[in-house]
Parts: structure tokens; C-alpha cells; sequence
């Protein structure tokens, strides 16, 4: 017998299938899909079993044994192994690293990988309590007669044997077991209770249960606090009854305690959680869940787009316009996608769902690719907040600089009313630029040529591109003069501010607050049980958060997202705009939202104070029709890198002049330009933008200029379909 081995290397150039002979005294235990340790070179490395087939065309004497069998039963079932097919013909990217990435690490194809089942020891009783009883009266033991006593309560957790255990066992009256331990253990609040969906509601659902047992795409268009949670629930409820299975995709980690808090009030425990934060270990046991059919409902961030349900009914993506579900390493997969392929596989609907869906999606449902559903307003007395824009260059010259008359003036107001407040500033840190007065000298990074961002508490100037940081000192590295200027504002100092000016109790959530394990279910806990007043912080809190007692928002500065050199500039800032305007006035107190910017007049901001979506769209379809940009196009990257500026400069114009040889006349070809982060961490970065319609060369001429690349180390070539960033 001889197996095909896909082989752990992730590098391009090792990226093929190897012919291995199988030993006979392990035949029995192949199988398609299970993980196998093989000779490779020098190294010993594992793989995966692509095909098994019973003679070999080589050079029997050169063909090596495989060394041993990892699993008993495959980690890659039917499914995956067609799905990585399908990611690696479509992505360009590596076979083995669109299996690795479907896959917790303890089940990746990684030599030295040691990831167990952790079990606890219990003695537990096998006799009645009668007889217990009866052995007490005649024993003698003070140790054995306490620990009966115990036996009788119910199981002893054991650290270790003793002779007194021993006895026990030895007189038959107890037995040591073992069970798994749980390392995954929900610990969020949650009050929930199941409402009764509105006509509207029920209407959307009814819809998105017909479809069940074929593939079919919705985009639930429904307006902030509109309850779109709640018809998830309620779809995936219906599911179940099918007997069948059901994937929820959020995009920030933030999101999930709240949501997870209300699907296990609602469902129980038949639930796993699948995100970043979880340690490996614990991923393994949810995964482990899943497979051994214990889990029918998923809920995570982009990666649990791949778990092994058999048996899928629904998928939903909620918040279905955020870039965290497009993956920015190798492979540069996109879950929406993988998520309609599955609906493809398993024949049932996918539900994205939004209150400002992405441009590309609301262009599928307007052409019936996607089938358009809405939510046109919220359940029962809320109602959308009232939004006022503050022109922030009137308040400069009233010298306030973080926070304008009118939202100091709303904070002071709620706080007397005990309501909560949340304020949003897309930029972490204290300040984004460290300046001497003096020469003009701007602190950098010199290995990303980018400007430190200062960290006040830890008073430390940090590069949040390559991570690199260091001390301030308090004199300019240039002319030496003491004369320094932070310019800019954080989310650290927009806290220091909101201390200066109330008697508040502010918690700060950015990445900063959070990098620690649970830290986002406490600070989410915490405030949702009124522990704070005023809760700060990122993009991370603009989405699909639920606060009651919210009754205001204030966006401290609307021009973060609006001035990045991005053609998804306007777009993101008004679904940032209106996401987070969402958060207030969710329950029957009216909300209100104070939007702080120096571009008042932009239309990405005016149309978010008026929560049309629709105006939007139209108005930013008519730019991205102008400038040939998606959805109108679809879009390539083709990254190109290395430490050798010269080479990288030579090597893109060659690429750029391939690509402009061999598609065709109706794709365009722009650059090479310099990336818009040219040196990270000592690394040159270009790109070359591909903007086709359809394009048969398309393909081909990638995959050559990539196999080109495959075996250069001092160039890295790396492509990006339909990217997010650019």
C-alpha cells in the first residue's frame, strides 16, 4: 500500500504531494484525512494522507515507510479536503496551509505539537449508602471513616493515591474514575428572556426557514437595535428541530460574551465558542465538542467558519460588512466566501445580516444574487437616536481640543440622570505624535520609518506596526533640546481628560485594556452591571454591544477613519459612524449621538446623522463606478517584499510588465507603487493593483508569476484577492 502525504512545510516551495509506502503491520490504520509521521530529509515532520492507492509508479527502492499513524480517525473529512482544494485552486495560496488553518492546533499537521485531554480522578461510590454505613460500625480507621462520610455526599476529586483510598477500593466500596475537565467555561451574565418576535421579524424568518434543504444567500438589511439577534436565534431554533446544525459568526471577540450569554440561556449546552483568545488547549476541547457531535451551535469570530458539522443548516454572519472576516495572512480567505461554498456543500441558506452592509454585498442583493430581506425599524418603543454634528474647527478657536461645550455639557447631564455614556476614538495610546518644538524632529521607528505612538502608562513610546518600543526620553534625539510636544489624542488621554472634568468611574476598552485572557467579558460585564458611568474605547465597542442605560454617544473624533489613504475611506467611516450610533437609546429612554469632526460637510458623515443607508450607497456607487473600483471591479494585490530595497524595486517593475503583456485589454494594471506601509520592521513592501471584470489569463498569469517566486528567498511574492486593505 502507498499513501499521497501532503507534508507540514507551509513554504511554496515544498508544496507538493510525496508518495510514501506503507509498513503492513499498519495498513489497517490508514484512512484519507488522518495525520501520519514521515521521514523528510534529515527531519521527521507529519502530514496529512491525500490518497491511498494500492501500487506506486517509482522506483520501489527510493519510495520511504511512513514512520508511524498519529490518528485513529481522520482530522480532514470529505468536506475539508475538497474545501482546501477549492481554497488553494482559488486563492493561489499553499495546499497545506488551507488545511492547517481549518484545524486547532493540537490536530495540525506540526511535529512536536503535545496537546492532551486533561482529566480529573474521582473516587466514586459503587455501594449503597446502607453498606457504607455497615463498614463504618465495624472500622477503626479515623481516616477511612472520614473519607466515607464524604463518599457518601457524592464524588471526591483525588490529587493523589494514599492507603486509605487504596482500602476503599481494595473493600469494594469505591472506584476511581476519570473525567475530562472542562478548560472552557462561560462566565459572562447574561438576563436574557426570549421575546416574541414582531410581524416583521417573524415575516424574515419565515423566509429564511422555506429555504432550508437548498443553497441560498440573504442580506438581512435591518436597522441598528432592530432585533436581528433575535430572529437569528429564532431561525437557528428551527434549525435544530431538523435535527440539523447551525454556524453564528461575529466579528470582534468583544462581541461574543454577550451574544454567548444569550444563546446558553436560550439553548443550553449545546454550544461551543471558537476565537483567538481561547488558549489552545481550550480550543481543543470545544473542537473536540463539535466533532463528537456534543455541539450543534457555533458561535465565533472568522476561523469557526470552518468547524466540522455534517449536518449544517444555517450559517449567519452577523455584522456581515466588517474586514475581521477577511483573513490578512496566508491563506487570505474571506469567511463570507468559504460560508456560500459550505451553503453550496450542504444545501442551506446563509444569512449575512447589517445595518450598513457592505457595498458589494447591498450591489448582489440589488442583482438577486443574494436575496434581500429587511428589518425597517426597532421592536416595540425604542426608537433611532437623535444625531448632532459638531464642527470641531469653531471649537479649536473656544480652545477644546478633545472634547467639545456640547458633549462635555451631554456627558455632565446623563451622569446626573445615572445614565451610561460611551465614547468612541479610533486610535489607541496617549498620543500619536511625540514632536520637539525646537528642530521639528518627529520620534520614529527606525525600523518601520512610522511614528511612535505614546503609551502613558507605561510610559513607553510603541510601534504598532512591527511592536518595537522603548522609553521616552524626555529630550529630542536629534538636537537634544527638552523642548517636547505630544500632538494627538488616544483613548489614554481622552481618560486622563474625562478625570480631569467629572467624578465618573470610566473604563478604557482598546487593545491595550484587553490583551489579557477574559478581559473583555469582565469589562463588558462590568459595565452592562452599571460598575461604570462612561465606557471608552475603539472601534471594538461600536458593534453589536447592548447597554440599556446608554442614552449617549459621542464619536470624539469622526476623521480617524476618513483621512486613511484607502478607496473604502467613506464607507468605513459611515458604517463606523453608524454602528456605533446604534448603541445608544436601546431601550425606552431616547438616545443621542454627538458626532465630533473637522469635516462636517463630508457626505459619509451628514448621511450617518440621518441613518440613510440608501443615500450613502447610492452616492458612494457613483465614485466607485468612476474610479473602476469594487463592486464594480474585482480587485488583485499582488505584494511584492524584501529587505533589498533595489531588488524589490527591480523585480515589481518586472512583474508589473508581465502583467501588462499578458491580460487582457480590458483589465488595468496600476503600479508598482509603494504600499502604503512601505518599511515594517526592516522589510520594503510594493504593490501592484489588478482591477478586471473577467479576465480567462487572470489565473495563469499568476500562478506563473508566483511559481516564478516560489524557490526565491530574498523576494517574497504574496496575492490578495479582493482585499480589504490596501
Amino acid at each position: 500500500m502507498y499513501v499521497d502525504v501532503l507534508c507540514e512545510i507551509g513554504a511554496k516551495a515544498v508544496d507538493n504531494i510525496f508518495e510514501y509506502r506503507v509498513p503492513k503491520d499498519i495498513e489497517g490504520n490508514i484512512k484519507i484525512g488522518i495525520r501520519v509521521s514521515i521521514p523528510f530529509g534529515k527531519m521527521i515532520l507529519e502530514g496529512f494522507v491525500i490518497n491511498i492507492k494500492n501500487s506506486s509508479n517509482y522506483d520501489k527502492d527510493k519510495i520511504k515507510d511512513i514512520t508511524s499513524v498519529i490518528d485513529k480517525e481522520p482530522v480532514l473529512n470529505k468536506e475539508m479536503l475538497e474545501l482546501g482544494k477549492y481554497m488553494s485552486d482559488n486563492l493561489l495560496c499553499s495546499k497545506v496551509s488551507a488545511y492547517q488553518v481549518m484545524l486547532p492546533k493540537a490536530l495540525k499537521a506540526k511535529a512536536g505539537t503535545d496537546i492532551k485531554i486533561k482529566y480529573n480522578r474521582y473516587l466514586r461510590r459503587i455501594k449503597s449508602i446502607e453498606e457504607i454505613d455497615d463498614y463504618i460500625k465495624n472500622c477503626k480507621y479515623e481516616g477511612q471513616i472520614n473519607l466515607l462520610c464524604k463518599l457518601k455526599e457524592g464524588d471526591i476529586l483525588i490529587s493523589k493515591m494514599s492507603s486509605t483510598i487504596n482500602t476503599i477500593i481494595k473493600h469494594g466500596l469505591g472506584v476511581v474514575v476519570e473525567v475530562e475537565e472542562k478548560r472552557y467555561n462561560y462566565t459572562g451574565l447574561s438576563n436574557y428572556k426570549k421575546v416574541t418576535l414582531s410581524r416583521e421579524q417573524e415575516d424574515v424568518k419565515n423566509k429564511i426557514v422555506s429555504s432550508f434543504g437548498k443553497s441560498e444567500t440573504f442580506l438581512l438589511y435591518g436597522v441598528t437595535g432592530s432585533g436581528k439577534t433575535e430572529v437569528y436565534m429564532s431561525v437557528i431554533e428551527e434549525a435544530l428541530k431538523e435535527g440539523k446544525e447551525a454556524i453564528m459568526l461575529v466579528p470582534e471577540i468583544s462581541l461574543t460574551p454577550q451574544i454567548v450569554g444569550k444563546f446558553i440561556s436560550r439553548f443550553g449546552d449545546i454550544i461551543s465558542v471558537f476565537h483567538s483568545k481561547l488558549s489552545d488547549n481550550e480550543r481543543y476541547d470545544e473542537y473536540r465538542k463539535i466533532t463528537e457531535g456534543k455541539s450543534k451551535i457555533i458561535i465565533g469570530t472568522r476561523s469557526a467558519i470552518f468547524v466540522p458539522f455534517n449536518n449544517l443548516g444555517v450559517i449567519i454572519i452577523d455584522e456581515e460588512h466588517t474586514s475581521s472576516y477577511k483573513q490578512e495572512s496566508h491563506p487570505r480567505y474571506n469567511a463570507k466566501d468559504i460560508a456560500i461554498w459550505r451553503s453550496n456543500y450542504h444545501k442551506c441558506p446563509v444569512v449575512m445580516g447589517s445595518a450598513t452592509p457592505s457595498l458589494e454585498s447591498f450591489a448582489r442583493a440589488g442583482n438577486k444574487v443574494y436575496t434581500l430581506l429587511t428589518l425597517s425599524k426597532r421592536p416595540g418603543s425604542s426608537t433611532l437616536p437623535s444625531v448632532q454634528i459638531v464642527d470641531m474647527k469653531e471649537e479649536v478657536k473656544k480652545n477644546n481640543f478633545i472634547l467639545s461645550s456640547i458633549l462635555k455639557d451631554k456627558i455632565k447631564e446623563k451622569l446626573d440622570r445615572h445614565e451610561q455614556v460611551i465614547l468612541l476614538l479610533n486610535r489607541r495610546g496617549y498620543s500619536s505624535i511625540i514632536t520637539c518644538k525646537d528642530c521639528g524632529h518627529t520620534e520614529k521607528c527606525s525600523k518601520c520609518d512610522i511614528s511612535y505612538t505614546y503609551h502613558k502608562t507605561s510610559n513607553n513610546l510603541k510601534c504598532h506596526y512591527c511592536g518595537t518600543s522603548k522609553p521616552l526620553i524626555n529630550k529630542c534625539s536629534k538636537c537634544g533640546s527638552t523642548n517636547i510636544k505630544d500632538y494627538g489624542i488616544g483613548t489614554e488621554k481622552l481618560e486622563e481628560e474625562l478625570h480631569k472634568l467629572y467624578e465618573a468611574r470610566v473604563v478604557r476598552m482598546d487593545i491595550d485594556t484587553t490583551s489579557k485572557k477574559g478581559e473583555h467579558e469582565r469589562i463588558i460585564d462590568a459595565f452592562g452591571g452599571g460598575e461604570y458611568d462612561i465606557l471608552i474605547g475603539t472601534q471594538m465597542i461600536a458593534k453589536g454591544l447592548d447597554f440599556p442605560r446608554v442614552t449617549l454617544v459621542g464619536v470624539v473624533s469622526a476623521d480617524a477613519t476618513l483621512s486613511t489613504p484607502d478607496f473604502r475611506a467613506s464607507e468605513n467611516t459611515f458604517q463606523l459612524l453608524s454602528q456605533v450610533s446604534g448603541r445608544a437609546g436601546r431601550s425606552e429612554s431616547k438616545g443621542e449621538v454627538i458626532i465630533q469632526t473637522y469635516n462636517p460637510d463630508h457626505y459619509s458623515i451628514i448621511l450617518s446623522k440621518n441613518h440613510d443607508y440608501l443615500s450613502f450607497y447610492r452616492e458612494e456607487m457613483k465614485m466607485r463606478k468612476l474610479l473602476k473600483y469594487s463592486p464594480y471591479y474585482y480587485l488583485v494585490v499582488v505584494g511584492i517584499s524584501s529587505k533589498d530595497y533595489d531588488l524589490v524595486f527591480k523585480e515589481s517593475n518586472k512583474i508589473a510588465s508581465f502583467l501588462n503583456k499578458n491580460l487582457n485589454g480590458e483589465s488595468i494594471v496600476l503600479g508598482p507603487s509603494m504600499a502604503s506601509m512601505f518599511r515594517v520592521n526592516n522589510i520594503f513592501h510594493y504593490q501592484i493593483i489588478i482591477k478586471y471584470r473577467k479576465d480567462d489569463n487572470l489565473i495563469k498569469c499568476l500562478k506563473f508569476i508566483d511559481d516564478m517566486y516560489k524557490k526565491n528567498n530574498k523576494i517574497e511574492v504574496e496575492l490578495d484577492f479582493n482585499p480589504i486593505k490596501m
